[in-house]
């Protein structure tokens, strides 16, 4: 019966911390859910995806969340927010603004995926360079970029919306450009073909 049971597939990682990592005790429960055969998919932006039962889902989100997994829809939605490894400590390259902008943002619906990264230094580990929001933190600021595209040959490097922003400004800029987006965003259109359709400078105008 239950192979005929329906599977909704669950993005999984270890949540916002110093690198992407997942300790046994968290590995060891990711594996009661899987069957033999089972394969987990290891993505590109720090997240596990696993088929769990449609009936089991809310068990599954639950003992995930006792053994510190964060869990996430796959689709249409915000994905949750790429990091650097902050290399130079908790406090020095923010990372509680990266787990409070996570917090607020992972899990939106929008017309089509949305890659946001983040990176406590110009070093750039967190490639928000090439996502469709980047923010990187610059001295005691926080600079915003927008419309990166990391795969194919239009390939590009985002543009700089908003520079040396606080952590309350960062929050309120990315919360409503991703309402925008999803207001205004066609069906499954890409971020950047929203940017270069809906313009860069109307973007800009609408969130000041």
């Amino acid at each position: 019966m239950d192979q005929k049971e329906k599977k909704v597939k669950l993005a999984v990682n270890g949540g916002i911390s110093f690198g992407a990592k997942l300790n046994a005790k968290q590995l060891a429960v990711i594996a009661e859910y899987m069957n033999d055969g089972d394969e987990l998919e290891l993505t590109t932006f720090q997240q596990l995806y696993i088929d769990v039962l449609e009936s089991k889902i809310e068990l599954v989100k639950e003992k995930f969340k006792e053994v510190g997994l964060s869990c996430y829809p796959v689709g249409n939605f915000v994905k949750s927010l790429r990091t650097c490894n902050f290399c130079k400590g908790e406090e020095e390259e923010g990372m509680p603004i990266a787990i409070e902008l996570n917090k607020r943002i992972a899990g939106k619906p929008v017309p089509y995926t949305l890659r946001p990264a983040y990176t406590g230094c110009p070093v750039g580990c967190g490639e928000p360079l090439v996502n469709d929001i980047g923010v990187m933190k610059v001295r005691d600021g926080y600079d915003l970029y927008i419309g990166g595209k990391a795969k194919g040959k239009d390939a590009k490097t985002s543009t700089l919306l908003k520079e040396q922003l606080t952590p309350e400004q960062l929050y309120e800029v990315v919360e409503k450009i991703i309402t925008i987006y999803a207001e205004q965003g066609k069906k499954r259109e890409p971020f950047f073909k929203f940017i270069n359709r809906y313009g860069f400078e109307t973007l800009k105008n609408s969130i000041a």
